[in-house]
């Protein structure tokens, strides 16, 4: 399906007025053109062991043009590489459960934290470069990292964030892994580039469109609101995934707020965007609203109900995949879960 990409507007949220939503997006649509400084090694290089800190790394912020200022590692090796926050770490802080991203067994036979998104390690307490606010740095100890001879190393956080690379990302201000739908964690979530302002995803505009898929992988073919992900993924980029109602979302004069929080919003995180949504073929630009979620960031509406992704339509494509590969949401302790329009 083609990319509609039409130009963004401003327009009112239900329940907001239009100042408020302006003040919270504007720093969105800013766009600089700072310049990242070139790595003394490529971005991609997964080999922990090799480059294990040998000092306090610094953590700094560069702009972007689709996703706004995001945090970048700020010295050593990897200078000016992605950083990445994944929502299933939220686990941790719900449950106590490990992290989400570790070295559990996965659909790709590799670690997760140490191969294919790895952990920024510290050797001493992280120093806060250009734009990045020093009182949200921090760091975590782990333990499940798996590397031979090291029993705990020191994570970096960021507004409690664990912080990792991308091994695809190769260059300086690459972002290949920003807004992927990713399978590969346990349980899966999704990466996002970090607002520095903040500590929240930055995910850049969301796009909305219609897309056609089985439900439940196998069944009938029916077509649903999607919302697009993983726009710079180089295997299959802009891929699209269902979007879900929680039918127990409380309603109010003006709309609706989430009822999904916490250990809900691990397995159905919200469709957040950094600007106002955009409409693809076949859907209403009306219907599309946000409203804020705190301490994530903006959470887009259709007909005013908070959208949600289901972390078990992750899925990694083969070749050339087309579109989204099922429709696999379905009600269970959080709620009842519709598709629009439902399909079930």
């Amino acid at each position: 399906m083609r990319r509609f990409k039409p130009p963004i507007k401003m327009r009112p949220a239900v329940g907001l007025p239009l100042s408020a939503v302006t003040l919270g997006l504007v720093a969105a649509f800013l766009v600089f053109s700072a310049p990242v400084s070139a790595a003394t090694s490529p971005c991609s290089d997964s080999d922990s062991l090799a480059n294990m800190p040998t000092g306090p790394v610094t953590v700094s912020a560069v702009a972007t043009q689709q996703f706004g200022r995001v945090l970048v590692i700020g010295s050593g090796a990897y200078e000016g590489c992605s950083l990445y926050l994944l929502t299933s770490d939220e686990i941790h802080a719900a449950t106590g459960a490990p992290y989400a991203c570790s070295d559990n067994p996965n659909v790709k036979n590799k670690p997760c934290d140490t191969v294919l998104w790895p952990a920024l390690l510290t050797d001493g307490a992280p120093i806060a470069g250009p734009g990045v606010n020093p009182r949200l740095l921090g760091t975590v100890t782990r333990t499940d990292l798996g590397l031979p001879g090291v029993s705990s190393v020191q994570q970096v956080t960021y507004n409690g964030w664990p912080l990792y690379r991308f091994f695809r990302d190769v260059n300086p201000g690459d972002t290949v892994g920003a807004d992927q739908n990713d399978p590969v964690s346990t349980p899966q979530g999704i990466w996002y580039l970090i607002n520095p302002w903040g500590g929240i995803p930055a995910p850049g505009p969301a796009e909305v469109e219609l897309e056609t898929a089985p439900v439940g992988g196998t069944g009938p073919e029916e077509t649903v609101l999607a919302a697009r992900m993983d726009p710079d993924y180089t295997p299959f980029p802009d891929t699209a995934f269902p979007v879900y109602t929680l039918t127990g979302d409380r309603s109010h004069p003006r709309g609706f707020g989430s009822g999904c929080q916490g250990l809900c919003s691990v397995y159905w995180p919200p469709v957040l965007t950094s600007a106002w949504p955009q409409a693809g073929p076949g859907v209403d630009p009306h219907a599309i609203g946000v409203i804020m979620r705190p301490g994530v960031g903006w959470q887009v509406t259709y007909h005013h109900r908070p959208l949600y992704l289901f972390n078990g339509d992750a899925y990694v494509g083969g070749a050339s995949p087309v579109g989204t590969q099922g429709i696999y949401g379905q009600d269970d302790q959080f709620g009842s879960w519709d598709t629009i329009p439902p399909v079930n």
